[in-house]
């Protein structure tokens, strides 16, 4: 019964590890439109390249917080959580 109960908490960090990390799929997609709206800017009006870098520089990297606060979630998951839920366990049965 012990055994089942670690299997079923296991595998529910597992799948949620993989969740958290399709979190970076958004900030990818986000980034790339960004850069892509950020070469029509410049191409219509160069004049404006420094001000349109540095605006896409910032935007992407508040963007990549994102994946990153989902890669330490994963990370997370998969490392640390299954060993506290398993010591959480054993210390509610009493082992």
């Amino acid at each position: 019964m012990i055994e089942l109960a670690i299997g079923i908490m296991l595998c529910g960090c597992a799948l949620g590890a993989g969740i958290a990390l399709i979190a970076g799929i958004g900030p990818g997609i986000g980034e790339g439109q960004a850069v892509a709206k950020a070469c029509e800017a410049v191409g219509r009006q160069p004049e404006s390249k420094s001000a349109v870098t540095s605006t896409l520089i910032l935007g992407c990297a508040l963007a990549e917080t994102t994946g990153i606060y989902g890669l330490v979630i994963g990370i997370l998951l998969i490392f640390v959580a299954p060993g506290r839920f398993v010591d959480i366990l054993m210390s509610a049965i009493g082992k």
